[in-house]
């Protein structure tokens, strides 16, 4: 029976060590700030951000949310952006995605100041990720996959590490991060996709399987070698007539069997998603300490 790594419980000492540095910043006479925007009233983002809102008041940081309108054009968008680049009591920017069909992420993404990409996802960063540069931000998800890994005591040292699926947000960046050089790099990573061949014999090699290709309960039991860590990035509705609202939410991993026969594994809930968020907030202090140094 695996042992259920408690994302809450690490995402937790993540939030003290954030704490403490807000209050040495407010020692300073600074008080981070983290700015939140979305467009259209999609309910999942409406969720998503108002958790990040909540945890921002928990630890301190100020945070502010403009929602603008479903038509708002890609230009309007910019704009604003520009604005926000350009004030100094705003230390973060996060633009929360899925955006509408007319507007291009990759261009929104790329136009946020790269000091102020507390998601990580500007060029400059995700470049400074790939040579392994210390001085960008870590997108918050693969990061804190990674302090899963560390605080459980996770060998990735010569380990073999599968990552499902080659997202820009999870699957690439997470290859760069397990295959760098480092205490918790070092492994030989397999990214695999929709199109592999073979993927269920290459994850039954893996030491570290990482899912990320946001289909429900892909990976079973039996594509788990004895013993394997595996961390459950997805997050995917499936139909359930049981339940109240008519479906439940699932990761990419069939929890129930992966429990009799992985060593480690993260609940979904309560594994990678609160340590997305306890990321975020540290970026966003890093993001704060640099700018005021």
């Amino acid at each position: 029976m695996a042992r259920i790594i408690d994302g809450r419980k690490i995402a937790e000492s993540v939030h003290q060590e954030t704490a403490s540095r807000v209050e040495a910043l407010k020692q300073r006479g600074i008080l981070p700030k983290l700015l939140f925007t979305r467009v259209g009233e999609d309910p999942a983002s409406k969720v998503y951000v108002g958790m990040k809102e909540r945890m921002s008041a928990r630890l301190g940081i100020l945070s502010e949310t403009v929602v603008l309108p479903d038509e708002t054009t890609e230009a309007e968008l910019l704009k604003k952006i520009a604005g926000w680049n350009c004030d100094e009591e705003i230390h973060g920017i996060l633009v929360q995605a899925p955006l509408p069909s007319h507007i291009r992420e990759s261009v929104i993404f790329s136009n946020v100041s790269p000091e102020k990409d507390v998601d990580g996802f500007h060029p400059v960063n995700v470049g400074k990720l790939v040579l392994g540069d210390p001085t960008g931000f870590v997108p918050c998800t693969p990061g804190g996959v990674i302090e899963l890994l560390k605080a459980e005591n996770i060998t990735t040292k010569g380990a073999d590490a599968v990552v499902l699926g080659r997202g820009a947000i999870v699957g690439k960046p997470m290859t760069a991060l397990l295959s760098q050089k480092g205490p918790t790099g070092n492994a030989t990573v397999t990214l695999c996709h929709s199109l592999t061949s073979n993927i269920e014999e290459r994850c039954r090699q893996a030491d570290i399987i990482i899912a990320a290709m946001g289909v429900a309960e892909f990976v079973r039991g039996s594509m788990i070698k004895s013993g394997a860590t595996v961390i459950d990035v997805g997050v995917n509705r499936i139909a359930d007539a049981s339940a109240k609202s008519g479906s439940r939410l699932v990761g990419d991993v069939a929890f129930q069997e992966a429990l009799e026969v992985a060593g480690a594994i993260t609940p979904n809930p309560g594994g990678v998603g609160p340590m997305t968020i306890a990321m975020l907030m540290r970026n966003t202090v890093l993001a704060a300490e640099r700018l005021t140094a």
